[in-house]
């Protein structure tokens, strides 16, 4: 939770400093390159969160695979490994690209399931979505097994959790409630 909280603050400076220098969409556009190539790399992961692994080694790896990024992105990467932050660069560029759209006047849609969702259902989530909020709506899929099954949505400060593991948690809650 602590990190996540430090993960929007980070996203939200890094923002700021976008937009006064009209660079949000490059910064975009780096921040999901960010995203995809630590979502695809077991090895860059276990670099970034490695407490072995020097800050300057890191910086420079870093460095090399973003290299021709956006000067902001590579001033982010720099603040952050010498804040000793580099473990949450996957969660600053998520927060940054979720903020960014928000201010395009489109919302992130986070469903949570335990498998991914096919392409068939996404459509129907997003139009589902889309009329609730009256708003542009993309969506992400995040995946977490300990759901066991159905799904948890989250658009903004809203919440709405149909997952198995939540029904079960509350059919505990009354037995316990109940003897």
């Amino acid at each position: 939770m602590k990190d996540t909280r430090a993960a929007i603050r980070y996203a939200k400076a890094i923002l700021d400093i976008a937009i006064d220098k009209k660079a949000t969409d490059a910064v975009e556009k780096d921040m999901r390159a960010v995203v995809n190539t630590i979502s695809d790399s077991k090895e860059l992961k276990d670099l970034l969160s490695s407490p072995i692994v020097k800050g300057e080694d890191k910086k420079n790896a870093l460095s090399k695979i973003f290299e021709g990024s956006h000067a902001i992105t590579e001033g982010m990467i720099k603040l952050l490994v010498d804040n000793k932050r580099i473990g949450m660069l996957n969660e600053v560029a998520l927060k940054f690209i979720i903020l960014n759209e928000r201010l395009k006047g489109q919302d992130v849609a986070v469903v949570t399931t335990a498998v991914p969702l096919t392409k068939d259902l996404e459509k129907k989530v997003l139009a589902q979505v889309a009329k609730i909020t009256g708003s542009k709506v993309t969506i992400e899929n995040k995946l977490d097994e300990s759901i066991i099954g159905g799904f948890v949505l989250r658009v903004g400060d809203l919440q709405f959790d149909a997952s198995v593991a939540n029904k079960l948690s509350n059919l505990k809650r009354e037995f316990t409630n109940s003897l």
